[in-house]
């Protein structure tokens, strides 16, 4: 089991997708690079983990994601620009993504399915526990999962996912775990896991969520994996293993969210999370909310 003791300060992010579900706008714009309000949303999802502490980040990339490292680097050009003409507002807000985490880039080659996009991670981890977050699920900063997912990792050590309660009907999108209590009201044992069952077979409606705090011996189950559901190496068929036997690498816990979560994997979801995040905005919100009203009274 690792030093339940080590502290945790990277986190990997896989960006290799190709963003299908968004085409033609993915055809030369990576998915991670659509915009949710203002910013694009990898930015938030590079937030949450400098905001818990992970300031080492590894984004693992593919083909023609190549904005997304310089969303991240400075722009000098454009801040010269900025500078010149006295607009402190915008300077901030270019120069905040370049400050949030020290960044790491990664080419996954062949999408080989998110295993293998964790895989890619192994020589940059090393022996520590690391996190995992996963672009197409923004949590709202007010209700920090991840903070409390790398305390549970220090406290037991093993491995940590999150965990949504979902509508059964649903749960087939979903990879799904079963679980045990633990006397701790936000925290479950997870004691099997299911790649995205029919809602006859899932143990539960417990669905993961885009979030994992994750045993450094994981690299060496998905050396070994095969590919599973849709022909790719599946990161649930790595937890199953070390949820089975807690020898490997400790014990996989679940934290139980029921916080803020902003689906933007679905058209429809996208569009969602962009008006929920703006109605909220002080400086968005009060007009935009008012506007929305009465678009909303003239449609019905």
């Amino acid at each position: 089991m690792t030093d339940s003791h080590t502290r945790i300060t990277k986190a990997v992010i896989p960006a290799a997708g190709l963003g299908t579900r968004f085409l033609p706008a993915t055809k030369a714009t990576p998915k991670e690079m659509l915009p949710v309000v203002d910013k694009p949303a990898i930015q938030y999802v590079v937030e949450e983990a400098a905001s818990a502490g992970l300031d080492d980040v590894l984004m693992i990339t593919g083909r023609n994601k190549r904005p997304l490292e310089d969303h991240f680097d400075r722009n000098y050009e454009l801040e010269s620009a900025l500078q010149k003409k006295g607009d402190a507002s915008r300077l901030a807000k270019v120069q905040e993504s370049s400050d949030l985490a020290t960044m790491h880039y990664v080419r996954q080659g062949d999408p080989k399915g998110l295993g293998h996009a964790v895989l890619c991670a192994a020589p940059h981890v090393g022996d520590e526990p690391f996190a995992v977050l996963l672009g197409d699920d923004l949590i709202d900063p007010r209700d920090p999962l991840l903070a409390r997912m790398v305390e549970v990792q220090e406290q037991h050590g093993g491995s940590v996912i999150a965990l949504m309660e979902v509508d059964p009907a649903q749960i087939h999108l979903y990879g799904c775990a079963a679980v045990e209590a633990t006397g701790e009201g936000d925290l479950v044992k997870v004691t099997d896991l299911v790649e995205k069952p029919d809602a006859a077979d899932a143990p539960s409606n417990y669905a993961i969520i885009g979030r994992y705090v994750l045993d450094p011996h994981v690299f060496d189950i998905l050396r070994k994996t095969e590919p599973g559901r849709g022909g790719e190496i599946q990161l649930t068929d790595a937890l199953q293993q070390l949820a089975a036997d807690e020898k490997v690498g400790g014990p996989v816990h679940g934290v139980v969210f029921k916080g803020r979560r902003y689906d933007t994997g679905d058209r429809g979801d996208y569009l969602r999370a962009i008006v929920r995040l703006a109605c909220e905005r002080e400086d968005l919100g009060p007009d935009f909310r008012t506007w929305l009203r009465s678009y909303v009274t003239e449609e019905m």
